[in-house]
């Protein structure tokens, strides 16, 4: 029998390959630290300045909203072998207009694998289950692997500025 501590939680976003975790505060602490909890198993690089950016971020939306679930932070794990190779999620609640900002990123031996577009892909599709009008996410514009995987993930080029590129999906209401 497994152990039920280390069974998914219900709010974890499945893909084929990947789970998508939900981040709570003390997790975010453990990513900020550098500390992984007894029963974590932190792939090589994990985390990195990007990941505990994501953290504190999502550390000031719970100090400053609220927990934001569904629209949270999330732990990008191996269903494999469980091994947390990355983070992705949301930048907070949707916005008057239903749309959320989404942001991602793997450790370097994670890439490569398809796995940034197949955790975007399920982030997406949670967006959309949980009744967001469309999401937004930006890249700087020499991030050509970035811009591959938000075209991947069916997001489209909105527009660019002397920095970042912007992409976009959309949905109608129900």
């Amino acid at each position: 029998m497994e152990d039920p501590s280390t069974e998914p939680s219900t709010d974890t976003i499945r893909t084929p390959r990947l789970l998508l975790c939900p981040l709570d505060p003390a997790g975010a602490a453990r990513i900020i630290t550098g500390r992984p909890g007894p029963a974590e198993r932190w792939g090589p690089g994990y985390p990195d300045d990007g990941d505990r950016a994501g953290a504190e971020r999502f550390l000031r939306v719970v100090a400053e909203q609220g927990d934001p679930a569904p629209f949270g932070a999330y732990e990008i794990q191996l269903r494999a072998d469980g091994q947390t190779v990355g983070g992705a999620g949301f930048h907070g609640p949707a916005d008057a207009r239903g749309r959320v900002t989404v942001g991602y990123g793997l450790i370097p031996a994670a890439r490569g694998h398809g796995y940034a577009a197949e955790a975007l892909r399920g982030l997406l599709e949670h967006a959309r289950r949980h009744g967001a009008r469309g999401v937004d996410g930006d890249t700087d514009l020499a991030n050509s692997a970035s811009q591959r995987v938000m075209a991947a993930a069916g997001m489209r080029c909105v527009r660019e500025d002397g920095r970042l590129r912007y992409y976009a999906v959309s949905w109608p209401a129900r």
